[in-house]
């Protein structure tokens, strides 16, 4: 058995690697051939021989973790599966650029024009709406909130926007996702 270490069985009939892949103080175990560090968790301090910097290792990391808020979820999901399903569906990309907005606005008034029943498309409007959402949010600092099912942004000056409304708006002839951020950034 090359490259693996073979397990030894032990009186009981439990696996446990060799005594030399040990590390001293036989908690912890190491693969044989590594350097040998100290193991954390044993009650023993480091060994000052090992190399082991402990304290100067985690003096500039941060252990509070930026994170989006809860309601974020939902609709960056959509907004993700929206990008997916434009980029191989309809070969749109969509690349989260006030831009890529104008873009969304040309595909929804296609939709319109066709004569797709809403209710066929109304899951595709979810997700083009959450996109612009995701677009405004990340130009401008907003949050994602939810109530009752209904996802909207608020702005850092603390305005709220329903982008999902928007899309489907667009939708009926009477909306703009790219007016929507243009108008987001400009504190209106």
């Amino acid at each position: 058995m090359r490259g693996r270490q073979r397990l030894a069985r032990t009186a009981g009939g439990e696996a446990s690697l060799p005594p030399e892949s040990r590390f001293p103080g036989g908690s912890c175990v190491r693969p044989a051939g590594t350097v040998r560090r100290s193991c954390a968790g044993t009650g023993q301090p480091p060994d000052p021989g090992d190399g082991s910097r402990l304290p100067d290792a985690l003096q500039d990391v941060t252990t509070q973790q930026e994170t989006r808020p809860f309601a974020a979820a939902k609709p960056a999901r959509w907004a993700a599966d929206a990008v997916a399903t434009m980029r191989e569906g309809a070969r749109l990309r969509l690349d989260y650029s006030e831009q890529s907005l104008w873009r969304v606005d040309r595909m929804i008034e296609g939709l319109r024009r066709e004569g797709t029943p809403r209710a066929a498309v109304d899951h595709v409007l979810r997700g083009l709406g959450a996109y612009a959402g995701e677009v405004i949010a990340r130009r401008t600092g907003a949050e994602w909130w939810a109530t009752g099912g209904d996802h909207w942004l608020r702005t850092p000056d603390g305005r709220l926007w329903d982008p999902i409304d928007e899309a489907r708006r667009c939708f009926a002839g009477d909306g703009s996702l790219r007016l929507l951020c243009r108008d987001a950034r400009r504190g209106r």
